[in-house]
């Protein structure tokens, strides 16, 4: 079976003309801007209320102004959803990562290996702590602040990093309960 073949989805996905309206607005204006609707959107329609609670986290992290930049944020995603396996997090932000980073690179060294990535030992230092967040995060102290500090980051970029491990590990555990499949799109987007 061709991957554009399988189910997006184990779970129903409903029909676009089933949604409520909020939530096929959003849609129809994602597509509109990116030429086609990401899996993401149609799965997790399944559950209205958990869809607009879910899209609202992932905005209010992944689209305000601050010290941490989109690619950044993407960053922070990729190698975490890497470390989690989660196939469709890291095809689908390896693609905003390249277009937001402007590297066509990029997002394949991160979801290797991002020690060897192309990228600033500062942004090393982020990834660690977030693939930290996103792995142990009982073992976070003290230290792993102040290294974070000493490469410029303020105590809330140190909450924005936590927080966009930690949300899109519940993203990764769902994509990948709901064997959410990335659209083809994203594999040849920003190369």
């Amino acid at each position: 079976m061709a991957a554009t073949e399988a189910p997006i989805s184990r779970f129903p996905v409903p029909e676009l003309s089933e949604m409520p309206d909020d939530i096929r607005e959003r849609i129809l204006a994602v597509q509109e801007k990116s030429g086609f609707i990401p899996n993401v959107f149609l799965v997790l329609a399944h559950r209205p209320d958990e869809f607009r609670a879910f899209f609202a986290y992932h905005d209010a992290l992944m689209e305000k102004p601050g010290n941490l930049s989109k690619a950044e944020r993407e960053m922070i995603v990729v190698a975490t959803s890497s470390m989690n396996q989660c196939q469709y997090c890291v095809v689908a932000h390896g693609a905003i990562l390249r277009i937001r980073a402007k590297n066509p690179l990029i997002a394949d060294q991160v979801a290797t290996n991002y020690r060897k990535a192309d990228i600033t030992e500062r942004q090393k230092a982020m990834i660690d702590f977030a693939v930290k967040v996103s792995q142990q995060a009982h073992m976070v102290g003290d230290a792993d602040i102040e290294t974070l500090k000493a490469h410029g980051f303020t105590e809330e970029d140190v909450w924005d990093i936590a927080a966009i491990s930690a949300f899109f590990g519940l993203s990764n555990r769902m994509a990948n309960v709901t064997s959410m499949r990335p659209n083809a799109e994203f594999y040849s987007l920003g190369r």
